[in-house]
């Protein structure tokens, strides 16, 4: 027994060898700085913190509207299901290195007619009852893996599973970002409802007036039927606007998994304005490899890397151990006793001779795949740099824009209400006043929209950077190919 205890050790040792590739991560094919230009700020020399939403988003109710929707978000537990069964595929793999160890314990009584002779010679035909016990300890066709197939697949499987949990990071993230987003735009809509509300309720006001001066003799038709013109559009636009902002709250809704109270919701954009912080951007690029759908992608090359190991141990032969030992006796009593102790230990090798040519398409196949892997992994950085590029090309530029509307809708209100007043005493037409109540309404409007391209620029930066779902990946040990 000691000798087949021996010979199991040697071999499980033996098989600390495996045929993959050594692994280097691909140099990110991207610039190692953001952009610089008149579109951009200026850069921040220190390197991006791991940033928390609620650090980012400071609306106490956006805060629990978002904690909601990560409790109760359905991609959410698909991504985390998806991380269960990447694990638990990962221990079956992991456990093929080890030993399989079955032990089994049995017993049969029988009774029969036997046949017996006496000391006298007289032949008789007793009833006679047998007994027989057997306990057995053994392997059955435990692979001595020699040449590092079952370890590649263990790698290839472990790197599945981390790229499953990096894949519930990024979906954690998309979820902030987009309930973030959705939650804005409801903010937003609210305050073009409250807009076209107020432009109705001016232009009622300027109909009423005109429809007065008309029965004076003092307007024109026509000054009436274009004061009508301002009052139905803006009343076009309150139900059109009620509409939508019904249908924003259906789709924060959907992402929250659940119904949100409106205690929750915002009054308008201007109301949520002060609750977003700016989130600095580090200089160095290298950021990106810590975004989870980087990380995500990056494992993904592990993986296929480590199943060319596998394909290569396909081109050796596959050595299988079987080991038993135990004991049989007819008395229970004496089962344990050495006498009845017995072993055996047995060993076969097999070697494919003709496959038509599988082994080599296998290879082929995981050479294939880790190309296509590296790919996506340096696609998958490209993007997050263009992404991360065109936030901050946005970014640059939108106080100035910020500033320029808000400018624009204070001279837009100047201008109605200096031709409203001229209009009324009879210096100007009615035109006069009716072009700079549209102008003011469409300045509103833009104010409005822009707001939102502010705010909703921050949640882009935020989820581009990855925020505080940025994942920490080393390089991890290299095995060399042998």
């Amino acid at each position: 027994m000691r000798r087949a205890a021996g010979l199991v050790l040697a071999a499980t040792a033996l098989a600390g060898c495996t045929l993959e590739p050594a692994y280097v991560r691909p140099s990110p094919a991207v610039p190692q700085s953001w952009p610089v230009g008149a579109a951009y700020a200026p850069p921040v020399a220190s390197p991006l913190p791991s940033v928390s939403y609620r650090e980012v988003f400071r609306d106490p109710h956006l805060q629990a509207i978002i904690d909601r929707s990560i409790a109760n978000n359905q991609d959410l537990r698909i991504a985390l299901a998806n991380v269960t069964i990447a694990r638990s595929q990962y221990r079956v793999e992991r456990a093929q290195l080890l030993p399989k160890v079955d032990a089994d314990f049995g017993g049969t009584e029988a009774r029969g007619r036997g046949t017996a002779i006496s000391p006298t010679g007289i032949v008789s035909n007793p009833f006679v009852t047998s007994r027989s016990y057997a306990i057995n300890l053994g392997l059955s066709s435990f692979e001595i893996d020699l040449f590092g197939r079952l370890r590649s697949l263990s790698h290839a499987a472990q790197a599945q599973y981390l790229a499953s949990e990096a894949g519930v990071h990024a979906a954690r993230l998309t979820l902030v970002a987009e309930v973030a987003s959705a939650y804005l735009t409801l903010a937003t809509d609210r305050s073009l409802l409250v807009v076209a509300k107020e432009t109705a309720i001016s232009a009622q006001r300027s109909v009423d007036l005109t429809r007065a001066r008309l029965k004076g003799g003092v307007a024109p038709r026509t000054d009436l039927r274009q004061a009508e013109t301002v009052l139905e559009q803006a009343n076009s636009d309150v139900a059109d606007l009620t509409t939508i902002a019904a249908q924003d709250r259906n789709a924060l809704e959907l992402l929250v998994g659940a119904s949100v109270p409106d205690s929750d919701l915002p009054a308008s954009i201007e109301s949520v304005d002060g609750y977003l912080a700016e989130l600095p951007a580090g200089l160095d690029s290298r950021v990106l490899l810590r975004r989870p759908d980087v990380v995500q992608a990056e494992y993904r090359l592990r993986a296929a890397n480590a199943q060319i190991g596998a394909a290569r141990a396909n081109f050796f032969p596959i050595i299988d151990l079987t080991a038993l030992a135990g004991a049989a006796s007819p008395a229970l009593s004496a089962l344990l006793n050495g006498h009845n102790f017995n072993w055996s230990v047995g060993g076969v090798a097999s070697q494919t001779i003709f496959a038509g040519g599988a082994n080599v398409a296998n290879l082929d196949l995981a050479h294939g795949q880790r190309e296509l892997a590296v790919a996506q992994y340096q696609q998958a950085i490209q993007t997050s740099f263009r992404e991360v590029a065109d936030a901050l090309a946005r970014r640059g530029t939108i106080n100035d824009e910020m500033a320029a509307q808000n400018a624009l809708v204070a001279a837009a209100s100047d201008g109605y209400a200096l031709a409203d007043a001229r209009y009324k005493e009879g210096i100007d037409p009615f035109l006069n006043s009716l072009e700079a109540q549209r102008t003011l309404y469409a300045a509103r409007r833009t104010l409005a929209s822009t707001r939102l391209l502010k705010a909703d620029n921050l949640v882009t930066l935020y989820r581009t950077l990855g925020g505080d779902e940025l994942v920490d990946t080393a390089p991890g040990p290299r095995v060399a190919a042998r």
